[in-house]
């Protein structure tokens, strides 16, 4: 039920402890009873952030569950290290573009590129969720999106907004079932399949050289997401709504995560009395 996505930031997370253990001459099948501890303390020290350092601590976790599982150790340094919380709001950390911001990006992106941007900002579609849609996903009649492959495995339908429908007519025309993959003719992958891009490293490089050539900085996927569940809930005000859009595991995850935008819209309700 892993995603790919977990699977290759585990990969690395292990790796890096590995190299911090090497480095700092920790035994790593006997640590000492301050080994984890001081990989966070050090992490905690470089700048990293209190999410970025728990998420290696799972990586280094599960590292030591795959050597105990093996038998080479008994060790489980991780169990009770401390990360401190991060009160921080995510939206505040890690804001979502701004609608300016993405009008100058699909403005200066390739064809490609400008319709993974409506997939994100507009469907709110986890980057992964994106690249794996087969053109039977879509539905621009009924403007429908059909995810197969949402976290956990978890279908969903996903509504088109008015100009996302729009998007996907104007690209299924250039590079849908049956059509070439490139303007010239040629083509590069299957045809079942609406994306080009073979992974998400791809993705992401087509994406940033559109964000340059837009002069906005470009902070990742989720920030787009995240402007389509702030958009929604300020239209809908539902976070039961807005958690089935996202595909988020329980509503409490979107309450936790747009609570601060909650909270700003009852303000200016307020201030309207």
């Amino acid at each position: 039920m892993t995603s790919p996505r977990t699977m290759e930031a585990y990969a690395l997370g292990a790796r890096q402890f590995v190299e911090y253990a090497d480095g700092q001459a920790v035994n790593m099948l006997r640590p000492g009873r301050h080994d984890a501890q001081g990989y966070v303390n050090h992490m905690l020290a470089g700048g990293r952030k209190p999410a970025g350092v728990q998420l290696k601590v799972a990586a280094a976790g599960c590292l030591y569950r795959a050597l105990r599982w093996a038998g080479a150790t008994e060790a489980d340094p991780f169990r009770d290290v401390r990360v401190p919380k991060d009160r921080t709001s995510g939206l505040v950390k890690r804001p979502p573009y701004s609608e300016d911001e993405l009008a100058d990006v699909i403005e200066a992106a390739d064809v490609h590129a400008r319709f993974l941007v409506f997939l994100t900002a507009h469907a709110g579609l986890r980057i992964s969720e994106a690249l794996a849609l087969a053109w039977t996903d879509l539905d621009e009649a009924s403007r429908r999106i059909q995810v197969r492959s949402g976290k956990g495995r978890k279908a969903r339908t996903v509504a088109m907004s008015t100009s996302l429908a729009r998007a996907a007519r104007q690209y299924r025309t250039l590079f849908g079932a049956g059509g070439p993959d490139h303007a010239d003719g040629k083509r590069t992958t299957s045809s079942t399949q609406v994306f080009r891009y073979a992974s998400v490293m791809t993705a992401r490089y087509h994406l940033e050289k559109a964000f340059r050539a837009a002069g906005v900085p470009f902070r990742g996927f989720h920030p787009g997401r995240k402007y389509a569940g702030t958009r929604l809930l300020q239209q809908v005000k539902d976070f039961g709504r807005v958690a089935a859009h996202l595909g988020h595991e329980s509503v409490d995850t979107t309450r936790k995560g747009y609570a601060a935008l909650a909270v700003d819209d009852l303000k200016d309700d307020l201030s309207g009395w």
